[in-house]
């Protein structure tokens, strides 16, 4: 990558996205690794291809945000988390943050709005941003 980039992945839809990707594996205790594979897969590439000097995974927090008290029904008609992707989120932070991966997740702030920020900070201080997401 040329110089003074950065990569912003948004690691919630990185999670769906390896969720209906990858086949059903499981640890030897028997629990779901398929997206802790895939999305650390998903993200090595980024880091392997030409690495960019900042790079950052941003997720959704749990809960409500912003845009709940801004409109009811935002997001009401959307089904609950599958139990076998939602037990894996904390073990996947927990991993990248164990690499020295910078993750976010800022209560009451969708993922998306958090890069959308950033990514306007990083322009303002002429920095070549990507955004990776869906």
């Amino acid at each position: 990558m040329t110089d003074n980039t950065l990569v912003l992945v948004d690691g919630s839809y990185y999670l769906f996205r390896a969720y209906h990707a990858m086949p059903p594996l499981n640890n030897a205790s028997g629990e779901p690794t398929g997206v802790i594979f895939g999305v650390i897969n998903m993200i090595k590439k980024h880091l392997t291809e030409g690495g960019p000097d900042y790079f950052a995974v941003i997720f959704d927090a749990k809960g409500k945000t912003f845009r709940n008290d801004l409109y009811k029904d935002y997001k009401a008609n959307r089904p609950s988390m599958p139990d076998d992707l939602a037990v894996q989120i904390k073990p996947l932070h927990n991993l990248i943050r164990a690499l020295g991966i910078p993750l976010l997740v800022i209560d009451g702030v969708e993922a998306d709005d958090v890069i959308a920020t950033l990514a306007k900070q990083a322009a303002q201080r002429k920095i070549k941003t990507i955004v990776s997401t869906g």
